[in-house]
């Protein structure tokens, strides 16, 4: 048995979504034997944009029951059903949202009539109701009401049943193992089984080609089925937008997410919220005292003077900052790492030599300070990163010169690389931004046994 469903709703995206319009359709296969079709007070403004679209105002549903009255009729025609409409994911997520709010469940077994049509009737240039009505002289009135939908989706799913091989694709998309019921309407099963398990970045178009979000992952099919299963609102719509997905490898995550980075600013695609730096940067900066006492401090970045590191969070400034004062045996108290204390007791740095006790020379003190100061300043200057290529028989690498990102490359493990100008070759050039800094920050200072210097990567490869 299937209770063919349509909706009518205020548009206010699908968690906020209220339902103006119901009908369902009991069909046992050959014909119809129930029906149900009701206006539904929404108890919220309906958009003007909306009763343009479908005709319903505030007016007309004034009187209309609200969902909680006709709930038990919906779960009593709906019961022992599969659930069928035309992208059935929008539908039956309004319906089972909204039963949520009321505290009920609602769940149904879903056959989508997009997803069955382009299976059983390819070839066709849309999949939308109205279009494919037309196409296949299917009678369609009242369209944008939910009983003129239903009612034309009930005549489509008659069709679709006629088609030869029907009854395996219905139990092909029935079963429990089958995503059919999940994907988009509009995105090939092919696709989407075609998505490797693999990092890299991966590309959603629309029914034009035109790209529309980018994304990384780890594991690309396991991130895009995410996507999928997620009922915000935007997802929902970027979704139900998305004709095919594409992808490029990368082999590990740092490739991955500078590629994403520069796919989002070339394509600026309609999903992507635009890249920007942290709101917030910080830095080191170093002072001295009317003692003659140098300090490292720490602070927002227009507060730094002449900053010697930069950092796009807080808590990696401070952590950077702690290392540098165990490495160069420095005074907790004068790296600002301890404040209002007449000498350092610091939880986990013991290195202190005494500087805040008087107990070590100013001249010894400073000059281990200026140590840091060139460390810091020359640490990232020019170094390679090395990582995981696409394939178990390459490498991949990320090339900083000048403190300044490069670009990445692969290569195969069988070609020798001899000096650094062999590597160059092999560097495919990027534009380096505030987000790439950022990205690239992030990664050497939570991945320092992958950092390279010099002729140091050559042997390595």
């Amino acid at each position: 048995m299937y209770t063919i469903v349509d909706i009518e709703t205020t548009g206010n995206g699908i968690k906020g979504n209220k339902i103006t319009e119901i009908s369902i359709f009991k069909f046992d296969g050959n014909e119809i034997v129930d029906e149900y079709t009701s206006l539904v007070n929404p108890e919220c403004e309906i958009p003007y944009f909306i009763t343009r679209l479908t005709g319903i105002d505030e007016d007309l549903v004034s009187d209309a029951p609200i969902l909680s009255e006709i709930a038990p009729k919906i779960l009593e025609i709906t019961k022992d059903s599969i659930f069928v409409a035309h992208s059935v994911n929008f539908d039956y997520n309004v319906i089972k949202n909204e039963f949520q709010n009321l505290g009920l469940d609602f769940i149904r077994k879903k056959l989508c009539t997009v997803r069955l049509s382009r299976k059983l009737l390819p070839g066709y240039n849309s999949y939308s109701l109205g279009k494919l009505c037309s196409s296949l002289q299917i009678p369609l009135t009242d369209r944008h009401r939910a009983r003129g939908d239903a009612h034309a989706t009930v005549l489509l799913f008659k069709k679709l049943m006629q088609q030869e091989n029907a009854a395996k694709i219905f139990k092909s998309f029935l079963n429990a193992r089958s995503q059919e019921a999940t994907l988009p309407p509009s995105l090939p099963k092919q696709v989407f089984d075609k998505l490797p398990k693999k990092p890299g970045v991966y590309y959603f178009k629309d029914a034009m080609g035109k790209i529309i979000y980018v994304g990384k992952a780890i594991d690309i099919k396991k991130r895009v089925l995410g996507h999928f299963y997620d009922k915000a609102t935007k997802e929902v719509r970027m979704c139900n937008q998305t004709a095919d997905i594409d992808y490029d490898l990368s082999g590990n995550e740092l490739v991955a997410l500078l590629k994403e980075s520069a796919a989002i600013k070339h394509h600026f695609p309609q999903y992507n919220k635009a890249q920007k730096s942290n709101g917030q940067r910080y830095g080191i900066f170093s002072y001295e005292d009317r003692n003659g006492i140098l300090h490292l401090a720490y602070n927002k970045i227009k507060m730094a003077p002449n900053p010697v590191a930069v950092f796009y969070n807080l808590t990696d400034c401070r952590l950077f900052l702690e290392t540098i004062c165990k490495t160069f045996l420095l005074c907790p108290k004068y790296c600002h790492l301890q404040e209002n204390v007449p000498t350092c007791s610091h939880y986990s740095i013991e290195t202190c030599d005494g500087i805040c006790r008087g107990t070590e020379p100013m001249p010894t003190y400073n000059e281990k300070v200026e140590k840091a100061l060139v460390h810091m300043a020359t640490q990232n200057d020019d170094i390679w990163i090395k990582e995981k290529g696409r394939t178990t028989s390459e490498d991949a690498f990320v090339r900083i010169k000048n403190g300044l990102y490069v670009g990445y490359g692969y290569v195969d493990k069988e070609t020798p690389i001899n000096t650094l100008t062999d590597l160059e070759a092999f560097v495919i050039e990027q534009k380096n931004t505030l987000e790439t800094q950022r990205i690239v920050q992030s990664y050497l200072f939570k991945n320092p046994q992958k950092v390279w210097k010099g002729q140091e990567i050559t042997d390595a490869l």
